[in-house]
């Protein structure tokens, strides 16, 4: 038994799947005590967006920890808070006339999200909130009655109440009109359901594996939001901060949501900082009425603010549409050829490979322990964890992005021929 068997709580999980002790990480690499390197297709579950020690924003926080700057500060005035804001302001909302102000909040997604649907309710004065099937919002209570996993649930010990689910466009789901669904719910006095304060999405179901909504159902959402006087929060904790090409994940639908939750590589450099964006309007605060001893992390201050000149410095966001269009093309011609029940979905740097058709249920669980013995960290999310997540550092040297998808492919290529021996022995049994 190892000292983290042996003291660490059994709730630990992705050391389960990576359980190397790892030492070091540069870029995409990351690089384990007994000397062993791994390609990233993870990145921090999203965090690392520009990779491991990204040189740039590195030097940045270094430079500010040599010169003894703020490092708790609380909601105070900081020049590190400042020039985040400044930057932020003039790179990210200025370009695209978003008029967002910005709430710091405590270090961790679920605490942007806490914050949201308490800032909604009191906007509007109701206690509900709709949220989807499939989504995921966090482990805290708020964010957890928001969440659909069953397994995610259960852990709450106590009812999660005042959270309606609607259907998101997938599977069944996606064989009727959602919003006009939602519309008769809204419009019938007999639905029992009550007008919710807030409607939460995610434009891409990340841990729901890798869903992406369609712009005219985002954009018809929206506009039904509007119609019933509900406020649209979208949460862009994982496929924001370039993830799907765009700063933001919903640009490409053209809409602005009452709220704008972010988090993960929001920091640039895998930091804790969450962070709320909202219409003026409805920044109704008291102040102190949401707050916390870690709000406002001063090294993510400094880093986000790097992240943001490293991304205009490298021109990402071309990066990022050429790597997507290079993952998507090996993934459908490469991948999905390998068996026509394989579902490939995506969009910019975030790619599911589904395969939940197929025969073994337990070929997900497979393929990701055999690609990390290969030197690949790569992760399962959906239902039943049957979605292969493909999610590298944005930056990813195009080499090592072509490595780790071969070494994908190698390995599916195994196990869709040993499933087909294994059926052709059954027939012939």
């Amino acid at each position: 038994m190892n000292v983290f068997e042996q003291w660490e709580s059994n709730v630990r999980s992705y050391c389960r799947t990576f359980s190397d002790i790892y030492i070091s990480a540069k870029d995409c690499v990351m690089v384990a005590e007994n000397g062993k390197r791994y390609i990233d297709f993870f990145a921090g579950a999203g965090a690392l967006n520009y990779g491991h020690n990204n040189t740039y924003i590195k030097r940045r926080i270094i430079d500010y920890l040599e010169n003894d700057g703020v490092i708790h500060g609380l909601d105070m005035f900081t020049a590190a808070k400042r020039t985040f804001i400044e930057t932020f302001q003039r790179e990210v909302l200025a370009p695209n006339h978003y008029p967002y102000k910005m709430q710091f909040c405590g270090p961790t997604g679920t605490n942007a999200v806490e914050a949201s649907i308490k800032l909604a309710r009191k906007v509007k004065g109701r206690t509900g909130i709709f949220s989807f099937m499939g989504g995921f919002h966090g482990m805290s209570l708020g964010s957890l009655a928001l969440t659909g996993n069953q397994y995610n649930r259960a852990g709450a010990g106590i009812p999660l109440s005042h959270v309606t689910f609607m259907p998101y466009p997938y599977g069944f789901m996606n064989t009727f009109d959602t919003i006009q669904y939602m519309e008769a719910v809204l419009s019938d006095e007999n639905s029992g359901v009550d007008k919710p304060a807030a409607v939460i999405f995610e434009t891409v179901q990340a841990e729901g594996g890798v869903i992406v909504a369609p712009i005219e159902w985002m954009r018809q959402l929206s506009d039904l939001c509007k119609r019933h006087d509900i406020l649209l929060i979208c949460d862009d904790i994982q496929a924001g901060c370039g993830r799907t090409g765009t700063f933001f994940s919903f640009e490409r639908a053209g809409i602005v949501p009452d709220l704008v939750i972010l988090s993960k590589s929001i920091s640039g450099y895998g930091v804790p900082m969450s962070l709320v964006l909202m219409k003026p309007e409805l920044d109704i605060w008291n102040p102190g009425e949401h707050n916390g001893t870690f709000r406002g992390n001063q090294l993510a201050f400094i880093g986000g603010t790097a992240a943001l000149e490293y991304r205009k410095e490298v021109n990402l966001e071309q990066e990022v549409t050429t790597k997507s269009s290079f993952i998507e093309k090996f993934l459908n011609n490469e991948i999905a050829s390998l068996d026509s029940s394989i579902k490939i979905r995506g969009i910019g740097m975030i790619w599911g490979i589904d395969v939940s058709r197929l025969a073994d249920k337990e070929l997900s669980k497979k393929v990701v322990t055999d690609c990390y013995d290969k030197g690949l960290i790569i992760e399962r999310a959906g239902r039943g964890d049957t979605v292969i997540k493909i999610m590298p550092p944005l930056n990813i040297e195009i080499e090592l992005l072509m490595q780790g998808m071969t070494i994908i492919k190698e390995i599916m290529q195994k196990h869709c021929a040993q499933d087909i021996s294994e059926e052709r022995h059954s027939v012939h049994a």
